[in-house]
């Protein structure tokens, strides 16, 4: 809900995490922060199983090259990122528009009701079932290449512990440094993202319509 804000005039504009809780709990009882759950379900297993598979097979390729360690898991990471938006940026496209839904969690369509309206308003292209894919791109695609690159090059500088407790802190932890950087990096494709995929200011008028626009546009009204 903080990334669909369009700043402290927007109507939906909360104060903080906090008052978001409290406004979304008030207005649409307790399941109101499970809408949209049914989409990110249904993608996690062909998600995952994309992202490690052509992760693989992109550094067996990036093999061929001779390209540094490093720099091959990066664009591994790259590659497998993009892929793997192209997979999910369809269930990100119902899951945003649900989530948008301010009506009670019982008064909103369900996950496959809400994709066959997507679809039959917009199509299945970059209007409709697959709109935001280059943010969607932009999103995973940096996380990936980031995420990856970051966790095996620190990886392989950190020498291992052969005490497990500690080998298990130590991938722990580069595991989560890595994921909060490129979380931070990543971050504004997302912002951009859910402003393409969810409700426009005016209805009518897409004011939001392509990744690094949206950005532009961002920045320029919000800082």
């Amino acid at each position: 809900r903080f990334q669909i804000q369009r700043g402290k005039t927007d109507p939906t504009s909360y104060k903080s995490l906090g008052d978001c809780f409290r406004t979304i709990f008030q207005r649409e009882g307790l399941l109101g922060f499970y809408k949209g759950i049914l989409p990110p379900v249904l993608a996690e297993t062909p998600k995952r199983a994309v992202k490690f598979f052509t992760f693989e097979q992109y550094k067996k390729l990036l093999g061929y090259a001779s390209l540094p360690p490093g720099l091959a898991f990066a664009v591994a990471g790259l590659g497998s990122g993009l892929t793997e938006a192209v997979v999910v940026n369809p269930f990100e496209v119902v899951k945003v528009t649900l989530q948008t839904n301010q009506n009670a969690f019982t008064e909103q369509p369900s996950s496959f009701v809400q994709a066959q309206q997507i679809i039959k308003t917009g199509g299945l292209g970059f209007q409709g079932l697959n709109k935001g894919l280059t943010a969607t791109l932009g999103r995973h695609g940096v996380f990936n290449m980031v995420y990856f690159g970051f966790y095996f090059n620190v990886k392989n500088v950190l020498p291992v512990n052969k005490d497990p407790n500690l080998e298990f802190l130590r991938k722990f932890g580069i595991g989560l440094v890595s994921g909060t950087i490129a979380s931070i990096i990543n971050i504004p494709f997302d912002v951009a993202k859910s402003r393409i995929q969810g409700p426009q200011p005016v209805p009518g008028e897409i004011k939001y319509r392509t990744c690094f626009k949206t950005m532009a546009t961002v920045y320029k009204e919000e800082g």
